[in-house]
C-alpha cells in the first residue's frame, strides 16, 4: 500500500488494528491481517514493527504456558495511539475498521476453537479439540477423541471450529448444571 512508508504510520497501524480487534492476537494472526490478508505492510516490516512496539512497552506478550504467545496493546501503546492516530490516513483507519467488523468473530473462532489430529500406531487418528482463553494458561476445554480414518479427523476438525461453542455450552448445561434443553 503506498501509505506506509514511514515507519510512525506503520506502528500507529499496527496498534490500531489492535485496539480495535479488542482482543489478544497471536503473531501469525497479527501478520496474517496486516500482510497477506490486507497488504497494509509487508513481512518484514510487520515483523520489525511487532519487535518495535514490543521492546517500546507499547504492546506486551501474554505467555501461554505452551499455547501460542498473544499480543495485546498496554495502557501506554492506546495513550500513544490516541495522540497520534489522526497521522493514519482517513481511508486506511476506514478499511481497518471495516475489515474488522467483517472478521473479529472469525478470528476470535481460529484463535480460541483449536483443532488438531494425529495418527495412531494402529492407523486410527487421535483428534484434540480445544478452547483456549486469553485470560487463563491452559485450555478452558478439551476433548480428545479417536476416529477410523484421515477423512473423519479432518471433518471432526472442521466441525469443531464452527460449533465448538454450541458443543461447549451443551456439555456445560449437562455437567455443571445438570440440565437438557
Amino acid at each position: 500500500m503506498d501509505f506506509l512508508q514511514d515507519s510512525t504510520i506503520s506502528k500507529l497501524l499496527m496498534l490500531f488494528v489492535m485496539e480495535k480487534m479488542e482482543m489478544p492476537l497471536t503473531e501469525r494472526s497479527i501478520i496474517d491481517i496486516c500482510t497477506s490478508q490486507n497488504d497494509w505492510l509487508n513481512y518484514m516490516e510487520c515483523k520489525d514493527v511487532l519487535f518495535k512496539l514490543l521492546e517500546a512497552n507499547f504492546i506486551y506478550c501474554i505467555d501461554n504456558h505452551g499455547n501460542e504467545e498473544r499480543y495485546t496493546i498496554t495502557f501506554d501503546g492506546k495513550n500513544c495511539l490516541e495522540h497520534f492516530y489522526h497521522r493514519i490516513p482517513v481511508e486506511l483507519r476506514d478499511q481497518i475498521i471495516e475489515y474488522i467488523k467483517n472478521n473479529r468473530l472469525n478470528l476470535k473462532k481460529s484463535q480460541e476453537f483449536v483443532a488438531d489430529y494425529f495418527k495412531n500406531n494402529d492407523g486410527t487418528y487421535l483428534v484434540v479439540l480445544k478452547i483456549r482463553s486469553h485470560t487463563i494458561n491452559y485450555p478452558m476445554f478439551e476433548i480428545k477423541i479417536a476416529t477410523s480414518s484421515r477423512q473423519s479427523a479432518i471433518e471432526t476438525c472442521k466441525n469443531w471450529r464452527e460449533n465448538a461453542h454450541i458443543i461447549y455450552e451443551q456439555v456445560y448445561q449437562i455437567l455443571l448444571e445438570n440440565k437438557l434443553d
